[in-house]
């Protein structure tokens, strides 16, 4: 964790600070897709930076691997926070299914400054018509379901169009993370948050992307999320 607010004046930079941040969370999420980005930009050591976890109704929400986080707060609480964090899931229709978390996305997204996206969470942004005209990009295993909702979509790992933000899969939500604190804060700022997780990826192996990977392995996570997603 970096200093706190007795810290700040070295931080300090000639944006406005204060931002309200809601991090998004609903039954089956992944977790990383969430704490990734939260490790980002819940480290901002200034108090009038407010990052909270928010559901439509909160309190322990269980994640897909079996962790459990919990949401501090009710979406209905937050209605116009300035910037939405999405994460996605295994199987995000858990989250497309939750009308008042879309209904909330809906409208609390027209008036966020930055609405960002982590892996298949592009499918609530879509379901909520904040992707209508837009390129996304999402996981490689949801890319051709994005596509039937009408969205333009991109292989690459972070995609900006205009306010919205998406990322690929999981572990892109860092880069998306680190990304949207250079524009709240500076590069410089973000630069530090990146020191401070000592984010400097060097995988042990080369089978991060589905250009990548091995062919049997690709085939074998492919036939994973076809199980997943028959089921009903």
């Amino acid at each position: 964790m970096l200093p706190g607010p007795a810290g700040v004046g070295s931080w300090s930079t000639d944006r406005d600070a204060r931002v309200q941040i809601a991090m998004v969370t609903y039954p089956n999420m992944t977790a990383l897709d969430l704490m990734g980005p939260y490790e980002i930009l819940g480290q901002w050591p200034d108090p009038a930076v407010e990052v909270h976890t928010v559901a439509t109704t909160p309190g322990p929400i269980r994640c897909d691997n079996g962790a459990t986080l919990v949401a501090d707060m009710a979406t209905a609480e937050l209605p116009r926070p300035d910037v939405i964090v999405v994460p996605g899931a295994g199987d995000p229709r858990g989250g497309t299914d939750d009308e008042a978390l879309i209904d909330w996305l809906r409208e609390a997204g027209v008036h966020a400054q930055h609405v960002m996206s982590v892996c298949t969470g592009a499918a609530l942004l879509a379901r909520a018509g904040l992707l209508e005209g837009k390129r996304a990009t999402t996981h490689w295993g949801w890319r051709d379901r994005l596509r039937q909702e009408g969205v333009e979509v991109s292989d690459e790992r972070v995609v900006r169009d205009g306010k919205v933000l998406t990322t690929a899969g999981v572990s892109a939500g860092i880069d998306g993370a680190l990304m949207l604190a250079a524009e709240l804060w500076g590069e410089t700022a973000a630069q530090t948050l990146q020191l401070a997780i000592e984010y400097d990826p060097q995988p042990p192996f080369d089978a991060g992307s589905v250009d990548k990977a091995p062919p049997e392995v690709v085939a074998l996570l492919r036939a994973v999320f076809e199980r997943t997603l028959s089921k009903t």
